[in-house]
């Protein structure tokens, strides 16, 4: 039983050097994938805990294993500051914290409310959806939940960069579908959940917030509120949230809406839990699960928001220097997304004439990670026409505007040399 004693780099050298040099990587280079973020020591610390070694399928009081007390307590704690962060009252809301992280909670929501081949409508990938928002080519359909679910995608207005609401509100009229979600992956600007919400009510539908990319805003009200409007909220906990790689399902409780027949009352709780566990998922990961909390407890303090606060400074920061220096360089082929409301700035190079695959490839070898990403009229993801950056993970470091004006130098020296690599004209 030696082995058992041995650390990594004892055992297994060959695999410690890897995680050494992705270590130095981090910490050499400027992270700006939005989706990406440092998490913190706590959060690191619960994920190599004990908890990991613990099978508990079921929920906490209704477990299929024995020994579980202590875990019990620890996602009764999760559930408990999930509503706490966010200011919900428990005979209103409901939570489940044992996705296993943002994917697996939306099919889980469309598996327990939508039902197979039941109609949802999402935001459409190459405007700024995400792949679990129904996505689906012309010759194929992508994401699970395209194929197990009927999906018609709503768009952006192609002038103003803006979600067209009012397309929108035609489509649902027509579609009829019985989920609606608001929900981006690159798309810089607040939604109008309330906009949402008139449309879903005038077609029955449930409403559902993919809040993944915002949550940390919303946790330090830095950003619209969808608990005040949608039935469902969803959310991945490492992005702007800074906990692990985890998801949560939020869900309304008590009256729905009154008829004339009397009350209808939501039937959430139990359709999602079921389709959680045992639908889609086994044992939960209760080191993940333990880590969501400590995240949380972070997100109440004063110091997260005055991090969520900066993570917005240096976007706005970020999208404006990058803007002016292609202005006053001449590089008007960029498109920019006009600005940000939160901590994304989408890049269009399709007017240059350029690919993001090429541009990702370019700023990764001077050290800046971003990733290529669909803008509008895409049709291809793996050859898309943009890239987006994020600002939560360099916040976390510590750099100020300031900081972020030297960054957007570097991009802009980085996008030259992409210019004059593929002799593109400046």
């Amino acid at each position: 039983m030696e082995i058992l004693k041995k650390t990594l780099n004892e055992n297994d050298p060959e695999l410690f050097n890897i995680i050494k040099n992705e270590k130095l990587r981090q910490k050499r280079g400027l992270e700006l994938i939005a989706s990406e973020n440092f998490t913190s020591l706590s959060v690191l610390q619960t994920l190599g805990s004990c908890l990991h070694n613990k099978y508990s399928e079921g929920y906490p009081g209704q477990r299929y294993y024995g020994g579980n007390e202590y875990i019990d307590e620890v996602e009764r704690l999760c559930q408990q500051r999930a509503l706490e962060t966010y200011g919900l009252d428990s005979d209103k809301w409901g939570v489940n914290v044992q996705p296993y992280s943002g994917s697996p909670a939306n099919l889980a929501v469309y598996t327990g409310v939508v039902e197979p081949h039941g109609r949802i409508m999402g935001l459409d990938l190459p405007d700024g959806g995400h792949l679990t928002h129904g996505y689906y080519t012309e010759k194929k359909k992508i994401s699970a939940t395209a194929m197990f679910f009927e999906s018609l995608p709503y768009k952006v207005n192609p002038e103003t960069g803006l979600i067209d609401y009012d397309q929108l509100s035609t489509l649902a009229g027509l579609f009829k579908p019985k989920l609606i979600i608001a929900g981006i992956s690159c798309y810089p600007r607040d939604l109008d959940y309330k906009r949402f919400r008139e449309i879903a009510d005038q077609n029955n539908s449930f409403l559902m917030a993919d809040m993944a990319h915002v949550s940390g805003l919303v946790a330090a009200k830095l950003a619209p509120n969808p608990f005040e409007y949608c039935d469902i909220v969803t959310t991945t906990t490492h992005k702007t949230l800074r906990g692990p790689r985890a998801g949560i399902i939020f869900y309304r409780k008590g009256v729905r809406k009154v008829t004339k027949a009397g009350e209808e009352k939501y039937d959430l709780e139990s359709k999602i839990n079921q389709a959680v566990f045992p639908g889609l998922q086994g044992g939960p990961h209760n080191h993940a699960i333990a880590g969501i909390a400590t995240a949380l407890k972070q997100a109440q303090s004063p110091e997260f928001k005055e991090y969520q606060q900066q993570v917005k400074l240096n976007a706005k920061t970020l999208a404006k220097e990058l803007a002016d220096q292609c202005i006053y360089n001449g590089l008007n082929e960029f498109r920019f997304s006009g600005g940000t409301d939160n901590h994304i700035v989408w890049v269009n190079l399709r007017p240059a004439k350029l690919d993001g695959s090429r541009a990702e490839r370019v700023l990764e070898e001077i050290s800046i990670a971003c990733n290529k990403n669909t803008v509008p009229g895409d049709t291809k993801p793996l050859n898309p026409g943009g890239i987006r950056l994020g600002t939560p993970a360099l916040t976390t470091r510590g750099l100020k505007e300031c900081d972020f004006q030297k960054v957007a130098e570097f991009i802009h020296r980085g996008k030259v040399i992409i210019l004059h690599f593929f002799k593109t004209k400046l």
